[in-house]
């Protein structure tokens, strides 16, 4: 069985008004993950309380500042140092900020959006066995 997860897209501006009011509510901090993509940054803030997921998700472009959330859930100032040194996006009023030296790295924000080169996705060989996408082109094109 699983459970359906929750996803929540919110503004950056919204971001510690909805966690004061679910740290109120007795969510915990779960995690806080990053993604890079193409040209922004997907930050997840997940929360629990009573085995259900709650995920705040906002999207920011590599100059933007987000506000820290380490004044309602002071556990977070790891995740937002890990952040900034990994990712370079500037995290304001962190309660303990390393100021970029909680890592040791070769490259200085390995995975900010100007370190990380995505993929193209694999291209078929011509004698490749048709997927079932290839099909639904095909009844699209008739």
């Amino acid at each position: 069985m699983s459970e359906p997860q929750e996803i929540i897209p919110i503004g950056k501006n919204d971001l510690v008004g909805i966690v004061a009011w679910l740290f109120a509510e007795g969510y915990r901090l779960v995690q806080i993950g990053c993604t890079t993509l193409e040209s922004t940054y997907e930050l997840n803030y997940s929360f629990d309380k009573n085995y259900r997921f709650r995920n705040l998700r906002i999207t920011v472009a590599p100059e933007e500042e987000v506000p820290s959330i380490s004044a309602v859930y002071s556990n977070a100032f790891l995740y937002e140092n890990e952040i900034h040194d990994l990712f370079g996006i500037v995290i304001r009023n962190i309660n303990i900020d390393y100021r970029g030296t909680l890592y040791r790295t070769a490259i200085k924000t390995p995975f900010s959006t100007d370190n990380v080169k995505l993929p193209q996705p694999p291209k078929r060989k011509p004698d490749a066995v048709p997927q079932p996408e290839d099909n639904v082109k095909k009844q699209k094109e008739s």
